[in-house]
């Protein structure tokens, strides 16, 4: 698939500006500046849980963040296009993330979907009219979706969306 460009201010909050969500200090350590190679792949580590709790399974799977650029690089082979696809969107669907770096394969390979970023006052039915010429197949779009979506209604501007072939 390649790269993908994504808005750094939407998404979900995985982790902090620059850097993932750390276990709290010990109250007696002293206060050090963060290694960022650590900060990075716990940022990495964070986005794979994300895909995880999604129930997106690729082999071997591999995440990894760099934010000093807001790109994430992830690799592996996913079962179909579908999968690969959403995976890629789990990625970039994250805040302070503006790239991803595509490098997986498909086990079973299929035309890709298009993509769309939603904007204000986007609704499915008016993505749906959009790309298939009518609002009724607005359902698809949420299917495609799934499970990163969890009601039609809820979109927001920033978000990704994978509009599947009809």
């Amino acid at each position: 698939m390649g790269m993908f460009t994504f808005i750094k201010e939407a998404g979900e909050k995985l982790f902090g500006i620059g850097e993932a969500k750390a276990d709290p200090a010990p109250a007696a350590a002293p206060a050090t500046k963060p290694d960022l190679t650590e900060v990075n792949q716990k940022a990495g580590k964070a986005i794979e849980a994300y895909i995880d709790s999604m129930n997106l399974k690729v082999e071997g799977l591999d995440v990894g963040y760099d934010g000093a650029t807001g790109t994430v690089t992830v690799a592996g082979i996913a079962p179909d296009q579908a999968t690969r696809e959403k995976v890629v969107l789990c990625c970039g669907n994250v805040a302070n993330v503006t790239q991803v770096s595509d490098l997986m394969s498909v086990s079973s390979p299929e035309p890709e979907s298009k993509m769309y970023i939603v904007v204000k006052g986007d609704n499915l039915s008016k993505i749906s009219k959009m790309f298939y010429g009518t609002p009724n197949k607005y359902m698809q779009i949420f299917e495609a979706n799934k499970p990163m979506l969890k009601h039609p209604d809820k979109i927001y501007p920033g978000q990704a969306l994978r509009i599947p072939a009809e």
